[in-house]
């Protein structure tokens, strides 16, 4: 394995530790682009490499008290459906349109990385959401986000942290960093599922992904401990413009080569 595989997976594991999302944008084109490996393959392998990752980073996550499990149970379970029938619409999917979206996605992403955070987002939430699950979840709110992320999801093979962790703030009123947690817990579930979608439609090499993903968990534990001690304003920023960077290579690679 490369020195450049080593390194994605770590980033892989660090933003999903860091920021609950932006894992499988990282671990895709990693698979892809230098590991050879064919896009709707890489794609199943993303959500299992994701899965595994995500699931350690939340419970480290839960033992800080950083995860609100009504929440996640409400956005998991309706994200769950729509992730395994993204998953098989996606085998189905011409994967120049799949790779183009996913870069799109990227794009979305990189905005929602580079633009300025209002000072009353997660800023003006009581002591009872930012310390413990709040009552007042909108629930039908929270479903139906879950269901659209849970699509795209399955169809990309991205895990939608960066869609989610908004849409906790905005919705539910939890703190950053307990909607970050939240996010890690629900990716896990969505892509546990968009895994199971591709099984049995796609050759999944289980040697790479077991090597990926531990290199991505040990990644996760470096990301944990950042969320706690550095300020991400300009790991944000930085993401931001390395996500615009590949997803710029993406597009051009796959529309006119």
């Amino acid at each position: 394995m490369s020195i450049s595989v080593v390194i994605a997976g770590l980033i892989t594991g660090i933003l999903l530790g860091l920021f609950g999302s932006g894992g499988s944008i990282i671990a895709l084109p990693a698979l892809i682009y230098l590991m050879g490996v064919e896009p709707k393959a890489a794609i199943a392998m993303s959500l299992g490499i994701v899965a595994v990752t995500a699931t350690i980073s939340a419970l480290q996550h839960w033992l800080r008290g950083n995860v609100n499990l009504r929440a996640a149970a409400v956005f998991g379970a309706f994200g769950i459906l729509g992730t395994y029938a993204g998953a098989r619409l996606g085998v189905f999917t011409p994967t120049v349109i799949q790779l183009v979206l996913f870069a799109l996605v990227m794009y979305a992403a990189a905005w929602r990385m580079l633009r300025p955070e209002p000072r009353s987002v997660g800023a003006a939430v009581t002591g009872e959401c930012a310390s413990g699950d709040c009552e007042e979840l909108r629930y039908a709110h929270i479903a139906v986000h879950g269901i659209g992320v849970g699509v795209l999801t399955g169809l990309v093979g991205v895990g939608g942290g960066f869609l989610i962790v908004p849409a906790l703030v905005l919705l539910s009123g939890l703190s950053m960093k307990r909607a970050v947690g939240t996010s890690l817990a629900i990716v896990a579930a969505k892509s546990y599922a968009g895994f199971a979608g591709y099984l049995g439609a796609v050759a999944v090499d289980y040697v790479q992904m077991v090597a990926f993903t531990a290199i991505a968990i040990a990644g996760s534990f470096a990301g944990a401990r950042l969320a706690q001690q550095v300020q991400a304003a300009q790991l944000k920023r930085g993401f931001g413009l390395f996500l615009m960077l590949v997803a710029t290579y993406i597009l051009i690679r796959e529309m006119f080569f």
